[in-house]
């Protein structure tokens, strides 16, 4: 069974990381959740989910997939060397990545956008920009093993686009029926 991570921390863009988050469980994927810190950890708007692993728990070579989601989380996972590690082993190896909405920040603070065409929430094009990133105003942006995208509106584009990487890649199995 292929694995996935999402890298978050408290603040996160609550659909940003619920949404990913069943997809690839739908998709056949085991999903984890690391942050700064195991246990519960609450979105902007009040949902909680639970961190697997701490951040600095992470052994990157286990997963196949990586997703960051926005909100505030980008703010303090950029700051958990743990992270910033994960995030160049998925560049170095050119293992797929969904960044949205701030999520940038915490591949700008891995040096990992330099020559990388991209998109984010607009409050983060100038950091894009200095980090030696093109930003792109558009829904979704895919550059070899990174799809981005703007803001919630944009999910559906981005998982759509995120999905058919996994597909070309042949991580994505056929649909396995639903287990109660």
């Amino acid at each position: 069974m292929p694995k996935a991570l999402i890298i978050t921390a408290r603040g996160f863009e609550d659909i940003e990381l619920l949404y990913p988050y069943y997809r690839l469980i739908e998709a056949g994927f085991e999903v984890l959740i690391a942050a700064p810190e195991r246990g519960e950890v609450e979105g902007k708007h009040g949902y909680r989910v639970k961190a697997d692993l701490a951040l600095s728990e992470v052994n990157p070579e286990e997963f196949d997939v990586l997703v960051i989601p926005g909100g505030r989380a980008p703010e303090r996972v950029r700051l958990e060397e743990g992270a910033l590690k994960t995030v160049r082993h998925f560049f170095e190896s050119n293992k797929p990545v969904a960044v949205i909405c701030h999520g940038p920040q915490v591949l700008i603070s891995a040096g990992v956008v330099k020559g990388r065409r991209l998109t984010s929430w607009w409050g983060v094009k100038d950091d894009v920009i200095a980090a030696g990133g093109q930003w792109i105003d558009e829904p979704v942006v895919v550059d070899g093993n990174l799809v981005s995208s703007r803001y919630p509106a944009d999910i559906p584009l981005w998982m759509r686009e995120f999905m058919r990487l996994l597909e070309s890649r042949g991580l994505l199995k056929p649909t396995p029926p639903l287990k109660a």
